[in-house]
């Protein structure tokens, strides 16, 4: 797609039509990087942000532990027959 360079204020920029925004999840804010004679715009937001302190609160409370023990039994075919 093709798009011009506009003014705005003092500065310069281009509009990004919003269904590019939500193919790409972009946010109100991103961080932008010069590479090759590129552009690229990158969404700050990262899935997963946040999971490490997460599971880490978990484990403090006690929170991470398996809920369903009896699949973790396996059967005598589960060990004689299964194979993966």
């Amino acid at each position: 797609m093709k798009t011009r360079i506009i003014r705005i204020g003092n500065s310069q920029g281009i509009r990004i039509p919003k269904l590019y925004l939500q193919q790409t999840g972009l946010g109100e804010e991103v961080e932008l990087e010069v590479k090759d004679s590129e552009i690229v715009i990158r969404s700050t937001v990262h899935p997963r942000q946040g999971w490490a302190e997460a599971f880490q609160a978990m484990a403090a409370h006690g929170d991470d532990k398996i809920l369903d023990e009896k699949s973790m039994n396996q059967s005598s075919w589960d060990e004689a027959e299964w194979q993966w």
